[in-house]
């Protein structure tokens, strides 16, 4: 695992060689990296950019909690229609992202107070 100065995140390498078939195949591509996060944050794994704009893959289910100790496996799926993906042992496979969260205490209520918005999902913002 590496940092440039510049970059946001953390490299995350394969430490496997994996093929993921084409057409929403998935694998756990291995790391054999483990890490202990520092108070206050999570981890979150992220796609390379030119791996998903070049390849059609993609990262899925990409959170580390800070009380995780094992080796981090980064889930990957191939969206292209016609190329199997293949991943070398050494390849950049994602980016390790820490975040900070704030988690306070839940409070359960009968009912939310009212806003303008209301319950309207999904695209009601933009119209």
């Amino acid at each position: 695992m590496r940092k440039s100065d510049q970059a946001a995140g953390y490299d995350l390498y394969s430490a496997e060689d994996v093929v993921i078939c084409r057409g929403g195949g998935c694998a756990l591509v291995k790391t054999d990296v483990a890490v202990a996060l520092p108070e206050g944050c999570y981890g979150r794994i992220a796609a390379r950019s030119g791996i998903a704009l070049n390849h059609k893959v993609g990262i899925m289910a990409g959170v580390v909690d800070r009380d995780y100790r094992g080796g981090i496996g980064v889930l990957m799926f191939n969206l292209s229609p016609d190329e199997e993906f293949r991943v070398q042992c050494g390849d950049r496979v994602a980016q390790l992202v820490l975040e900070k969260i704030c988690t306070p205490p839940i409070e359960e209520v009968r009912e939310l107070d009212e806003t303008v918005r209301g319950s309207k999902g999904y695209g009601s913002t933009g119209q």
